[in-house]
């Protein structure tokens, strides 16, 4: 028996269902549009220069602000031709100024000359509040272990991608950091969230931190206050650091 093509067709096609609309709550308000003006700012002339609601951390003049982890004496680290630079055996240094929230700039350079491989070379480290680590490391056709690279939380993610340039030149990285929050008992409500542009390039998007950065063991949260200061590492590499400053969130 031969069946018409329309009755096959009609024998197979399905009802057509009809999308019903979502019911709006009823305590839902209706959209109000916020009455606050955002504040007015100037913004720099020259990309990497600090807005005018920046706090600049370091200026290229001196180490005014900025003290021994250590110690909590004046930091030892030399100053010259505009930037800092690490002293190899004199410690972490860290700002004196404490902040959670916040938007970073800061420049960094490893040595032109190139010593040692994988994270004996040109190793150093940016710590925000004190505790949480992205890696600076010459990872210009350097290889190590990919969640101790440049750009990297440091043990816990690596970068999308290497943006690295090549030794003894200037990069830059560009931080939006939130700070964890912590409950009366110390327990952790809201992890540290990070995203980082290397050189223009988004190299970390909004991940969450797992916990204080540590080198031999997980991450983990300990409690602290809301604020912290801003940590450079010495990791025996005389890494250059210039124009740093930071917009509190």
């Amino acid at each position: 028996m031969v069946i018409p093509i329309q009755s096959a067709f009609a024998q197979v096609q399905q009802p057509q269902q009809v999308q019903q609309p979502v019911p709006i709550p009823e305590d839902m308000k209706p959209f109000e549009a916020p009455k606050k003006e955002p504040p007015v700012i100037t913004p720099a002339v020259t990309p990497g220069a600090p807005p005018s609601d920046a706090v600049i951390l370091f200026d290229g003049k001196d180490l005014t602000g900025w003290k021994s982890v250590r110690t909590g004496d004046d930091a030892k680290w030399q100053v010259k031709e505009g930037f800092m630079q690490v002293v190899a055996a004199t410690g972490d240094i860290a700002t004196k100024f404490e902040f959670g929230d916040c938007q970073l700039h800061i420049e960094w350079a490893t040595p032109a000359e190139v010593r040692g491989s994988g994270q004996g070379r040109g190793n150093s480290g940016i710590f925000l509040m004190d505790r949480y680590e992205v890696q600076v490391l010459d990872s210009y056709n350097n290889k190590t272990y990919v969640h101790g690279q440049a750009g990297a939380v440091y043990k816990q993610y690596p970068p999308l991608v290497n943006a690295s340039r090549k030794p003894g030149e200037w990069q830059t990285y560009d931080i939006i950091f939130k700070a964890p929050k912590f409950d009366d008992m110390g327990k952790v409500t809201e992890r540290a969230r990070i995203t980082v542009i290397h050189n223009g390039v988004l190299i970390q998007n909004n991940v969450e931190i797992h916990g204080i950065t540590y080198n031999d063991r997980p991450a983990y949260y300990i409690a602290h206050g809301p604020k912290g200061a801003l940590k450079l590492q010495d990791h025996g590499n005389p890494i250059r650091y210039r124009n740093i400053w930071v917009r509190i969130l």
